[in-house]
């Protein structure tokens, strides 16, 4: 069954409720309505979700991981449009868009409508599924005359039933004493419902178990409500905090203190979304739960003991586990899905219209079926960590979160914890000192003014016995004395002998450059030597490789020279290319192009800022044409050898370069099989740009990033590996064709390895498919042992 891959957009938030535009953010858990929804139950348990591409169509998956494959899902096209839904004890039930009925089915039966025949046919606005039970608020989600009256019905296992359900018409839910209640928003757990009334405000309650939830006699009102099994916890009107009654086990101890716009509830947990910032926090009897960090979430949807939520940078969805180190029981679709619910009215103070033209998508004119709906969303104030707010909120868009990595300016520098450029720092430094000659030149001219002001009046008097005049002499400075045109030949930054491109330095220029080669300046280290930041006396920024004492040892002048040779004819965009040497008082010293933006590796896995999927994918184009000019381009080849991460430098305008390559080319070696080993190491690299996950990692079960990734490409499972913690792709085909690459180029057999040219060929069409798409103008250790995999 085709699976439907939504559309991703800006930065937005989840719907605040059905018909009531007032309503705050939503979150679906057990028995609470919203775009997401997740059916308990070790056996019979799955999750569903709205889709984003504008029809509003449904997809689930289960615990078989069918759908972490890019071409099924478990269901798409069996189940109607819905417009809200609410998980149970092994079913769901929705409101259908079209028509505002309810629909309830299950694992068994997705086709067939598993209600009760004498209820489906009354239109609803919101629906909430409790452990075996429903309940509906009469009315029309789509509508603004809502009746707002309450009907119940029960649902009891039966093996012998052909759909598993069968029906109690003389519910215990039929209570007279909400029968006249008018209700705006409603949940449902073991054995109760709860709702909020709309007249008066303040909760009530009904059901046998109802009773044990030992809910005060409170008038107060709440934005929202979630129910555990046998819990209700509700986020408060007026300090937006969260209140919970009922069994303490559920719930634990909630935050206090913290304000609140969406509640979800688990098996013996509760999850809330942050007002601010919409981040995930999690309480309750939890072993462990490793929230996501880098993205707010618009709606949350609990199962027993995993949460599903829809993120607000892309609209993707992203699951966690609160069971610890336990694998992930659900892994989700690669969807892109609705943020909330559609509803007529105002969207009111605080909140936003979602504009669905911010996906970019001219043939999609909004998230919902009917163009008169729209999806009100609440604000947003703050971001999480890794982004920046680039703007605010308007009626029609929410505030916009940016990644850190494309921050340009003293704006964000302090909210991203980045420190300015070392050019702008220059910059600055120099402008300060303009500022400082300017301010002194002022006050010394004032000052000079009001001492000629005041020495006028003692003015000398001579007279002059010729002319009889008087003569005022003044001393107003001393004679400026012109530098010497040698002194400045001397202090010139560059020395004239060349040899090929490279320009000779002393070592004198590159020692005051560097601060005296000082451990501040450094930027990192190999086995060559230290590399360090560089400013020449002209202004500029180099990077100086410093060769130690065990590269001089073992490498003569001959073949320095050699390298040297090779070295300076290199010339590439995708290369960092030097720019000359210094050999001198026994020192090997070589000056290359300084990348101000660090390495791939500290991007993906150390503190810099994370890069999103168009720079990632730039990159992996970009780094596999710097290998190709290597292999083929230039004269004998060149074998990199240390194909890694960290070897991947990022430039001034983020374009990826290929540093520290090996010099010597293949003379008595295979080279054919140092460039299948070199290949080898890209697919390694590839793999760590699709997954945000280091080639090895003791933390990780199995270490080996090969080991992991690859059994999952070759199942048709990529899209399980893609890294959820940036913002996705409108259209992710390009990662999934990524993943394909790198699976050709960790063949076991070295041989069936295409080379880096043909890689990028159009016989295999996929960095080209890239390349067209998305990049318009615009060690990698070897793990063969660590990973006990290719024997090169």
């Amino acid at each position: 069954m085709p699976i439907h891959i939504c559309l991703s957009g800006s930065p937005i938030w989840l719907l605040l409720l059905l018909l009531l535009p007032s309503m705050p953010f939503t979150a679906s858990g057990y028995g609470s309505p919203g775009p997401v929804a997740a059916a308990f139950g070790d056996i019979n348990g799955f999750f569903c979700a709205i889709d984003a591409g504008g029809n509003q169509e449904i997809i689930c998956w289960d615990k078989s991981n069918k759908s972490s494959s890019s071409s099924t899902s478990l269901y798409s096209t069996s189940l109607p449009p819905m417009a809200t839904l609410s998980g149970g004890e092994g079913f769901i039930c929705g409101i259908t868009s079209n028509t505002s009925k309810a629909y309830c089915w299950n694992l068994l039966s997705s086709s067939n409508n598993l209600l009760p025949q004498s209820f489906q046919y009354i239109t609803y606005s919101q629906i909430a599924a409790g452990k075996n039970h429903v309940c509906a608020i009469r009315g029309s989600y789509y509508s603004s005359i809502d009746f707002g009256t309450v009907d119940c019905w029960e649902f009891h296992n039966d093996s012998l039933a052909n759909d598993g359900f069968v029906y109690n018409y003389n519910s215990s839910f039929l209570d007279p004493h909400i029968s006249g209640l008018v209700m705006r928003y409603i949940v449902s757990g073991e054995g109760f419902s709860c709702g909020l009334i709309r007249e008066g405000g303040g909760v009530v309650c009904w059901g046998p178990n109802s009773i044990k939830l030992g809910i005060p006699s409170i008038s107060k009102d709440f934005d929202v409500l979630a129910s555990g099994r046998g819990s209700v916890c509700g986020i408060s009107n007026v300090s937006k905090e969260v209140e919970c009654w009922g069994e303490a086990n559920d719930f634990g101890t909630p935050p206090i203190g913290t304000s609140f716009v969406g509640l979800s509830a688990g098996a013996q947990h509760y999850c809330g979304v942050h007002k601010d910032d919409h981040g995930v926090e999690c309480w309750g009897r939890l072993n462990s739960c490793s929230v996501p960090k880098n993205s707010g979430f618009m709606s949350i949807a609990s199962s027993d003991y995993t949460i599903c939520g829809v993120r607000e940078v892309d609209l993707v969805l992203d699951c966690w586990s609160v069971q610890g180190q336990l694998p992930l029981a659900y892994s989700p679709p690669l969807q892109l899905c609705s943020p909330g619910v559609c509803s007529l009215g105002l969207c009111g103070a605080g909140k936003f219209s979602f504009n669905a033209s911010a996906l970019n998508e001219p043939d999609l004119i909004s998230l919902c079926v009917r163009k008169d709906l729209k999806i009100c969303l609440p604000c947003g104030t703050n971001c999480s960590q890794g982004y920046f707010s680039s703007s605010v909120c308007s009626d029609t868009a929410d505030r916009i979160c940016t990644a850190c990595s494309l921050c340009q300016n003293r704006t964000c520098w302090d909210i991203c914890g980045l420190p300015p450029p070392s050019g702008v720092q220059e910059q600055e430094r120099q402008e300060m000192n303009k500022l400082v000659i300017i301010i002194g030149c002022l006050v010394s001219g004032t000052l000079l003014v009001l001492f000629g002001w005041c020495l006028i009046p003692r003015m000398i008097k001579t007279k002059d016995e010729e002319r009889g005049k008087f003569k005022c002499t003044f001393c107003v400075g001393k004679p400026v004395v012109e530098a010497d045109p040698d002194l400045s030949l001397q202090l010139s930054h560059s020395i004239s002998t060349c040899v090929g491109l490279a320009q000779v330095f002393r070592l004198s220029e590159l020692k005051d450059a560097t601060h005296g080669f000082k451990e501040f300046n450094e930027l990192g280290r190999g086995s060559f030597g230290f590399v360090y930041k560089a400013v020449l006396s002209d202004g500029s920024q180099v990077a100086v490789k410093r060769a130690n004492a065990a590269t001089i040892i073992h490498t003569n002048s001959r073949d320095f020279e050699a390298e040297l040779e090779i070295l300076s004819n290199i010339r590439h965009s995708n290369i960092v290319n030097l720019i000359g040497y210094c050999a001198e008082m026994g020192e090997r010293l070589l000056v290359y192009e300084f990348m101000p933006h660090g390495t791939l590796h500290d991007h993906l896995h150390g503190e810099l800022s994370p890069l999103d999927w168009n720079l990632r994918l730039r990159i992996s184009l970009q780094a596999a044409r710097g290998l190709e000019y290597l292999h083929k381009e230039v004269t004998p080849p060149i074998v990199h050898h240390d194909v890694k991460t960290s070897n991947i430098l990022l430039d001034p305008g983020w374009g990826a370069r290929i540093a520290d390559f090996g010099i010597l080319s293949a003379s008595d070696r295979d080279l054919n099989g140092d460039m299948e080993s070199d290949v080898y190491n890209f697919g390694i690299v590839l793999l760590e740009i699709l997954s945000g996950r280091k080639a090895y990692d003791r933390d990780c079960s199995p270490p080996c990033i090969v080991q992991w990734a690859l059994p999952l490409i070759r199942l048709g499972k990529a899209a399980s590996i893609i890294d959820r913690s940036v913002a996705l792709l409108r259209d992710v085909e390009p990662l999934l064709k990524l993943a394909d690459v790198a699976e050709l180029a960790l063949r076991e057999n070295p041989t069936e390895r295409p080379t880096m040219p043909k890689l990028l060929s159009p016989s295999y069409a996929m960095l080209v498919y890239i390349m067209i798409s998305y990049v318009k103008g615009g060690s990698f250790d070897n793990f063969k042992n660590s990973c006990n995999n290719s024997k090169n």
